[in-house]
């Protein structure tokens, strides 16, 4: 048996010899086995609630290539902390005849990876919720509840307190009283770079650091602490599960936790006044802005697939780099991407909608779908009768221990705890009696035929991007077809292929089936994302479009 060990460890603040002393215990754990170690994958300093982590991407590349036959991990959370992730990992290495081993348990089965995955979401939540539970008090007290804003700093010995740096605030007035007589965000930053001044940080200065947000209290202009008044939960902060990328969300006033700092206090309310007034007249000003530039105001795409474009080398995104040019912004930018190709945007743009319209429902695509569709409902549905029958197993049982408890009463016997026995057993049974009565998940019809639904709807689609007046409406709906177009440079070096991905889900809703009304087997959630891409199968097969 060919081993490898994955090792984590989430935060700076941990040892950087736990990953050595984590490989150490899965090495003795191999050698009582006879396997053999072939490899060792780590991800130091970084948080198990995501899978976007360069080792453990870097095995699951090789799990693919059917490097080895077994992985081994301190225990299931270093893996993942989320119960998607750990069984989503579990069910891949079945697929490929993994073994699964930890020191902790052993070998993990899907019942272990569904309840470890359960204990290690839910120690993310605990631990979220004692998190802010301690900063809230923090807050409430008038110290810091993270994070040091410019023109202050942290007294000696003394973390959370904070104290005025004179020559900060210096600026930070400057600042206020510039933009107040009408100075522009980018002339202030323009100017205090051009005086070598520092900035937050000791970096330069951006116009986006004095701006900011004003609904998300970012930035110099609208930091309340300026006036002496400490603001916390303006924002609530989510990780996306599919990017592992931490994103805010604002919560509305009345979660806001405000305290009086009047020590803290920079400048002065008649300019703080001052200051807000001009950035509601520039909000005004941009809203009455015709050209539907000001500032990207609705965020609306400028091109047809713009941002739906990824390079088949790195993963980034394809971007416009000269006129009508679409190239990989990571080789661009950064050089770090052997991408050199680039394609005219009309080009792939016009390979796109002809992709759509022939290739992304055809009519094998659509029988390797209900072919496997088929399989799904008949294994869920051999699962759902053993689950049944194991509830009504129960059910049988927890009858007759309720018959026994009552039977005891009548004979006289008695005890608190027989009390709190039987209120148990009849909050189990009404439990059980509950889920022998849910009904089935309602199976998703699909034609066979609907191909040709959908290459008339494409085709309407397509003959409309020239009217103004439902474009923009048409190009929405077009991008929704599209979960990603994968550009990969072709074999001989001449020009890109291309992978289209479609979401299924929502062409099926687009076709009339609407799977939004009904739950899909095997899911909770209506409209259940599959993800199926354009070819035979559901292969990714690379084509010319």
């Amino acid at each position: 048996m060919r081993a490898v060990i994955y090792t984590r460890y989430s935060s700076d603040l941990q040892s950087e010899s736990s990953i050595e002393d984590q490989i150490e215990v899965c090495r003795r754990y191999t050698e009582q086995r006879g396997w053999t170690v072939v490899g060792t994958y780590d991800d130091r300093a970084i948080s198990g609630a995501s899978i976007v982590r360069p080792g453990f991407q870097a095995m699951m590349s090789d799990v693919e290539n059917g490097n080895f036959d077994v992985v081994v991990a301190e225990s299931l959370d270093r893996l993942g902390r989320r119960v998607a992730d750990v069984s989503s990992l579990h069910d891949e290495l079945s697929f490929r005849r993994i073994a699964l081993h930890t020191v902790a348990t052993g070998e993990v089965t899907a019942l272990l990876a569904g309840i470890l995955g359960t204990v290690g979401q839910q120690y993310l939540l605990d631990l979220r919720d004692k998190t802010r539970r301690g900063l809230l008090g923090r807050i409430l007290a008038g110290k810091s509840g993270g994070g040091l804003a410019f023109g202050y700093r942290i007294p000696d010995d003394k973390i959370g307190d904070r104290e005025i740096v004179e020559t900060e605030a210096h600026v930070v007035r400057r600042i206020f009283n510039e933009y107040a007589t009408g100075i522009s965000p980018r002339k202030i930053a323009k100017r205090l770079n051009e005086e070598a001044i520092p900035g937050p940080g000791g970096r330069n200065w951006g116009d986006t650091t004095i701006r900011g947000q004003v609904d998300r209290g970012t930035g110099i202009l609208n930091n309340d602490l300026y006036i002496g008044r400490l603001v916390w939960n303006r924002c609530s902060y989510v990780k996306d599960p599919k990017t592992g990328k931490r994103l805010a969300r604002p919560n509305p006033p009345d979660q806001w936790e405000t305290v009086e700092v009047p020590n803290l206090r920079i400048i002065d309310d008649a300019l703080w006044d001052r200051v807000k007034v001009r950035q509601k007249e520039a909000r005004i000003e941009m809203g009455k802005d015709s050209t539907g530039n000001a500032l990207n105001r609705v965020h609306r795409q400028k091109y047809l697939f713009s941002g739906l474009l990824k390079c088949g080398v790195c993963g980034a995104t394809f971007t416009i780099i000269g006129k009508d040019r679409y190239g990989c912004a990571a080789h661009r930018s950064k050089g770090i991407c052997s991408n050199a190709q680039s394609i005219r945007r009309q080009a792939i743009e016009g390979r796109i909608l002809s992709g759509l319209k022939s290739r992304l429902m055809a009519p094998t695509l659509v029988a390797a779908f209900i072919a496997e569709y088929t399989a799904e409902i008949n294994r869920l549905a051999g699962e759902a009768l053993q689950d049944r029958q194991g509830q009504e197993r129960d059910l049988s049982k927890t009858n007759r221990k309720i018959d026994a408890v009552l039977k005891a009463v009548e004979d006289g016997m008695y005890t608190p705890s027989m009390k709190n026995r039987l209120f148990s057993l009849e909050q189990h049974k009404e439990e059980l009696v509950a889920a022998l009565e849910a009904p089935p998940p309602s199976p998703l019809r699909i034609h066979p035929n609907i191909h040709k639904v959908y290459e008339q709807k494409v085709a309407d689609l397509i003959d409309v991007l020239n009217d103004d007046s439902i474009k923009a409406e048409a190009i929405e709906i077009i991008r929704d077809l599209v979960d990603k177009v994968v550009l990969i440079p072709a074999p001989n070096g001449d020009g890109l292929d291309a992978e289209l991905y479609g979401d299924l889900a929502t062409i099926l809703d687009f076709c009339g089936s609407d799977p939004g009304k009904q739950k899909l087997p095997g899911s909770r959630e209506p409209r259940s994302q599959l993800s199926v891409v354009a070819g035979v199968g559901f292969e990714p097969t690379t084509f010319r479009l």
